[in-house]
């Protein structure tokens, strides 16, 4: 067992394969990516401590662009709405082209609160051998991978999969000299058979990554990136330890243990996340231009799927 930085660093053995099961801990899945009204039946259900969609939860908050211009600390007085002005349609995948950004983030403490406060370690302590998405997006996510991942045995190659568990939904058979896996619960990562390595250390408590300047060539982050409440440190540091020209994917679906995800993610809309995945990684510096992907399988009938990534610039 190696040590990095006071934290356990563990070699892992290649595992079989293990197959997924459904979740009982996630708020069920939406149908559709758009808002979907909450009828009196379902909003007494909601209040009475009963479970709703995501989508339905979602309809509750006001709108991402009400948050905003609401928001303090705007440059020159002036809303992020009207500092961040989209001057193309509203897609998903245009959701980021030409924003004009404000040069302060624009969001405040309140923003990456959550409806529960309580200790992360102590909500994920129990190991789920779940997985978070449907079977398309899951199938969408490894075909998006394969797409832009390093060869498998690239000599060379590091790669760092964040909020990881037990699975990656990387590529069948892929492999690299070093896969790090960063979790939040151990069993699961030692069941994670791409992992070369696993750290467990809750980014909320500690940002601070746990590797050298320069260190990765992709990282990743499924599913997870709604629960992170000091995003501008995770990113400075993912920025850190990319080597020039990594890349980072940040993907996410409408799906989440919303007690736990950020007031501001469990108050907007699908594409309202890519513009604010896409503020983390502007307003972290060191990073090109974030782009935003839509692999959604089947919209509508399943699990919707996003990305939202970008490079280490190669002058940092």
């Amino acid at each position: 067992m190696a040590k990095c930085m006071g934290l356990s660093v563990h070699q892992l053995p290649i595992l079989a394969g293990i197959c997924p099961c459904s979740s009982s801990y996630l708020v069920p899945r939406a149908r559709a990516a758009g808002s979907v009204p909450i009828s009196s039946k379902v909003d007494n259900k909601w209040k009475s401590g009963g479970r709703a969609p995501r989508r339905l939860i979602l309809g509750l908050g006001v709108s991402f662009w009400a948050q905003l211009m609401n928001m303090s600390g705007a440059v020159g007085g002036k809303s992020f709405t009207a500092s961040a002005r989209l001057k193309s349609g509203p897609s998903f995948e245009e959701i980021l082209k030409n924003v004009e950004w404000p040069e302060q983030f624009p969001f405040k403490p309140e923003d990456f609160q959550r409806f529960d406060e309580s200790s992360d370690s102590v909500f994920y302590e129990t190991p789920r051998f779940v997985t978070h998405i449907d079977d398309p997006a899951i199938a969408a996510l490894t075909k998006y991978y394969s797409k832009v991942f390093p060869p498998s045995n690239t000599p060379g190659v590091s790669m760092l999969d964040m909020c990881s568990s037990w699975v990656s939904h990387f590529p069948p058979g892929y492999k690299q000299e070093r896969i790090v896996g960063m979790g939040m619960n151990e069993e699961e990562l030692k069941r994670n058979p791409v992992l070369t390595e696993y750290v467990v250390q809750d980014l909320n408590v500690n940002p601070k990554l746990p590797f050298e300047d320069n260190s990765f060539d992709v990282i990743t982050n499924v599913v997870s990136v709604d629960y992170i409440t000091k995003p501008l440190d995770v990113f400075k540091e993912m920025c850190r330890i990319l080597k020039p020209g990594g890349l980072a994917i940040m993907s996410f679906s409408n799906r989440c243990f919303w007690t736990k995800a950020i007031s501001i993610w469990t108050s907007t809309g699908d594409a309202d996340h890519g513009l604010i995945v896409g503020a983390y990684f502007h307003y972290a510096g060191g990073f090109e231009p974030p782009q935003a992907v839509d692999i959604s399988p089947n919209p509508g009938r399943s699990d919707p799927m996003y990305i939202v990534y970008s490079r280490k610039l190669s002058t940092v």
